[in-house]
């Protein structure tokens, strides 16, 4: 199965949001990504979900969440409700990850838990049949731009091994760019999540293209 591209539209004109979003749609990603920080739990702070309810009429494609802010439960609601597909909470954050899990997919949604780069990969083995999607934190969250980590790739080695034959997706997002895109589909990345890689230069469709492997 190809490798799912999921632009970060922390990398995309603010200005002009909705116009990026139906770019990267047209130009062929299969999800959209979406980094919520709280200037809290990471040191930056972005968007909430009034900005993911006025995106989510530009696309139909799947809205990939990724909660960086703790407490989390307080705010479920608010981005199942404003349109998200697949909901992302970080393991590391001060709830209780079962409970908050449980709490998206009563919503609905798809339920997925993220890792930052030193957070070793026992701390998910109990919620494995509690989710969706993994997601490997391949920088230190918070900041786009950032350089990706190559010892990420033994730890995707290891969840994807964890998996086994469960339908769990395992996304990776830090630092994609064509350059190291085939060894994180190698060592058993389903999604990239790609900022800057897709958004550098306009060509958005030969960048999802030349992530996916398919040079053009």
């Amino acid at each position: 199965m190809a490798v799912k591209i999921a632009p970060s539209i922390l990398s995309a004109d603010f200005s002009r949001l909705g116009e990026e979003v139906r770019a990267i749609d047209i130009a062929g990603c299969d999800y959209i990504h979406v980094d919520v920080m709280d200037g809290h739990f990471v040191p930056n702070l972005t968007i909430g979900p009034v900005v993911v309810e006025a995106l989510r009429p530009h696309s139909k494609k799947v809205f990939d969440v990724h909660l960086m802010i703790d407490p989390v439960d307080p705010y479920i609601e608010a981005f199942a409700k404003a349109g998200s597909d697949i909901i992302t909470l970080h393991v590391e954050a001060g709830q209780n990850p079962g409970h908050s899990l449980a709490t998206i997919r009563g919503l609905g949604k798809k339920a997925g838990i993220s890792l930052k780069p030193a957070t070793p990969v026992e701390d998910i083995a109990g919620l494995l049949d509690k989710v969706d999607l993994i997601l490997v934190m391949s920088v230190e969250p918070g900041f786009g731009g950032q350089k990706f980590m190559p010892e990420q790739l033994d730890k995707i080695r290891r969840l994807r091994e964890m998996i086994g034959e469960r339908p769990i997706e395992l996304e990776v997002d830090g630092g994609i760019t064509s350059q190291n895109a085939a060894d994180v589909i190698a060592a058993g990345a389903d999604i990239l999540v790609a900022g800057s890689a897709v958004f550098k230069d306009g060509d958005y469709a030969g960048n999802i293209s030349t992530l996916r492997g398919n040079e053009q």
